[in-house]
């Protein structure tokens, strides 16, 4: 899949649980409710800074995007490990 095919595949996607779908991201239902606009946000702003080459760099993208906003809501007091995220390699 080309460049274009995949920004074209991105573009026609009416949600973000499309997304995590196509991408084979596991995800909660709650937490996607709760922070939906925070999400996509991240995840348009990493395709803007970096276009996705193909389906693996789009996975990444928003794997991070969504790490980074699991991450954002652990206690920045403690050295609590991110568990809730599903796909999270930072465990």
């Amino acid at each position: 899949m080309s460049q274009v095919d995949i920004q074209q595949k991105i573009a026609s996607f009416t949600s973000i649980e499309q997304a995590l779908d196509y991408f084979d991201i596991g995800f909660d239902s709650r937490f996607i409710d709760k922070h939906r606009v925070e999400l996509v946000k991240r995840f348009n702003g990493y395709l803007i800074l970096e276009k996705p080459d193909d389906w693996f760099s789009a996975r990444r993208a928003l794997k991070n995007a969504y790490c980074k906003i699991q991450r954002s809501q652990l206690d920045k007091h403690t050295r609590s490990a991110c568990r809730g995220c599903t796909t999270c390699q930072r465990r």
